[in-house]
């Protein structure tokens, strides 16, 4: 990372300390298949949905790096 890190560093420093756990998971494992490559993605888009699920301020991971905070589809829900 250099002196002055982009905004996109920032992001993926922030998104790596989200899944650091996953990290350290992967520097455990020796022999690397797609099957698990797979299982890695999966679990980080979950860590990421759920995360996203949880914020207290719903965009705030765009908003603080400087992204637009993508707006809600609307949905119909039955009742």
């Amino acid at each position: 990372m250099s002196n002055r890190p982009s905004r996109i560093d920032l992001l993926e420093l922030d998104i790596d300390l989200r899944i650091a756990d996953l990290w350290r998971e992967a520097a455990g494992i020796s022999e690397w298949s797609l099957d698990v490559v797979a299982a890695f993605m999966r679990a980080a888009y979950g860590k990421g949905y759920c995360d996203a699920l949880t914020e207290d301020a719903p965009g705030s991971l765009c908003a603080d790096h400087g992204y637009r905070v993508p707006m809600r589809s609307e949905t119909a829900v039955d009742a």
